[in-house]
């Protein structure tokens, strides 16, 4: 993930113009943290996704979930890199079975770039995407299995 040299200076653009973010009165700073709720909040919009991080980020997220007071931590499974004027973000996902993987980092890909671009005006040079795992409901209720089985043992 690389965010362009030209972006992490005070120069205007390329072109000489200046952007939204970086003018000549003044320059808007945008914080890491900030991108990376908008690609996750924009990330688990897309209809496949079923959640985001690794085996581990879910299980400290569903944990800090169950404390009280505790929130949804929306930038889980993401990570970015902030120059003035571009943001590139990688993301590890979870997609529900019988989804095309494909379309779907297609999909997170469209729906990330236009939300980031839209809400803070930066450009987004890249998003990667990484599918972690295949999510079965058969996995959220492994019990299930045994009670329509029946006990072995009495």
């Amino acid at each position: 993930m690389t965010v362009t040299e030209s972006s992490k200076t005070n120069t205007p653009t390329a072109a000489g113009r200046d952007s939204a973010l970086v003018t000549k009165h003044g320059k808007t700073t945008i914080a890491d943290t900030v991108v990376a709720k908008i690609a996750g909040i924009a990330t688990r919009e897309v209809s496949g996704v079923h959640a985001l991080g690794g085996g581990t980020a879910r299980a400290v997220g569903a944990l800090r979930e169950r404390i009280p007071g505790g929130r949804t931590n929306h930038s889980q499974g993401v990570s970015v890199e902030v120059g003035e004027r571009q943001a590139a973000v990688d993301i590890e996902l979870t997609a529900e079975y019988g989804v095309a993987i494909a379309d779907l980092a297609t999909s997170v890909r469209r729906n990330v770039i236009s939300a980031i671009e839209r809400m803070t005006g930066l450009e987004v040079a890249e998003v990667n995407v990484t599918v972690q795992d295949i999510y079965l409901e058969s996995e959220d209720n492994p019990d299930d299995d045994q009670d329509e089985k029946g006990s072995r043992v009495q």
